[in-house]
């Protein structure tokens, strides 16, 4: 027992400097939605892929290759690095990681998709443009590999694309913003769920 209380004031130690926050625990639980014991899992496993406390992008690509090992991931992995990389530091730490985990498994709706629309936003501007939709879908294509059924056509990307920006893309001025993504994505989100509940009375 005293050696369980040991590692975790150790952790929560460790936290507090890695936030630079003097709240350290406390503070990322008022931001998150997990729990004090979830987030010292959570550490803990962040430590031990990151003994430094920080993940830099050469890491990040290495950890994430792993989960695709038939295809590249790093174009797709370092898009998704800058999503984490809030500040544009260079480099992810715990308190960044833990927030956009949170987001991505707990948040609301609205919440998950002003994430995604950030990851899109390549460049930050605040829309989304057919040349940063397009290296994220090719992004998305080299990561799943040469090994997916049906194959996919070298043209699905630009497929894909303007189906997106047909669907997206309400004012017809070129570029997606916020707004108009949450909207068309709200949009097919209700009515899969109204085809789903039709399909369901009507068995």
């Amino acid at each position: 027992t005293s050696f369980w209380w040991k590692n975790k004031a150790d952790d929560d130690l460790e936290m507090t400097m890695v936030c630079h926050r003097p709240e350290g625990l406390d503070q990322l639980e008022a931001l998150t939605n997990f729990n004090k014991r979830e987030l010292q899992v959570l550490y803990r496993g962040f430590k031990n892929e990151c003994p430094s406390g920080v993940v830099n992008e050469d890491t990040f690509k290495q950890i994430y290759s792993q989960f695709f090992p038939h295809g590249d991931a790093s174009t797709y992995a370092h898009y998704l690095f800058n999503a984490f990389d809030t500040g544009s530091t260079g480099s992810i730490k715990f308190e960044d990681f833990v927030t956009a985990l949170s987001i991505l498994l707990r948040g609301s709706v609205t919440e998950k998709l002003q994430w995604t629309f950030n990851l899109y936003d390549i460049n930050r501007d605040g829309h989304i443009n057919k040349e940063e939709m397009t290296d994220i879908v090719r992004a998305i294509y080299d990561m799943m590999g040469k090994y997916t059924y049906p194959v996919l056509k070298t043209d699905a990307p630009k497929q894909h694309v303007d189906a997106f920006f047909q669907k997206m893309d309400k004012n017809r001025d070129g570029v997606v913003t916020l707004d108009e993504f949450i909207f068309s994505c709200q949009e097919v989100l209700l009515f899969r769920t109204i085809t789903a509940r039709w399909k369901l009375h009507s068995l």
